[in-house]
């Protein structure tokens, strides 16, 4: 499965942790599982198909492969590496690591 990752910045009070694992065609974001096992080879799912504010885009499956970009929130002192994303190859089933959603801010020199 392939994940790429959309970053983006909700307000505060919005805020919500991401939590991504896999089992096979399962994806359970924050404690949901969504079986995507129902997609044949070389089809797509539109994103408001599926009952879940995460995905931004469609669901494909090409050469058995299952594609799909989820959102990503974060922090305002976020990393690098979160607000840039690099894709996510999962091989194995099991929790998804994803970036850290805030650093914390660097204490200014005294």
């Amino acid at each position: 499965m392939k994940i790429n990752l959309t970053p983006f910045s909700p307000p505060p009070q919005l805020y919500v942790p991401l939590s991504v694992s896999v089992a096979g065609d399962v994806l359970t974001l924050n404690g949901e599982s969504l079986d995507l096992s129902g997609i044949p080879e070389g089809a797509t799912l539109p994103a408001q198909a599926v009952a879940s504010d995460w995905f931004d885009g469609s669901i494909t499956r090409a050469n058995g492969e299952l594609s799909l970009t989820l959102r990503l929130p974060h922090g305002p002192n976020a990393p690098h590496e979160t607000r840039f994303p690099a894709p996510i190859t999962v091989t194995e089933d099991g929790p998804v690591d994803l970036p850290p959603y805030d650093a914390e801010p660097e204490e200014a020199p005294e």
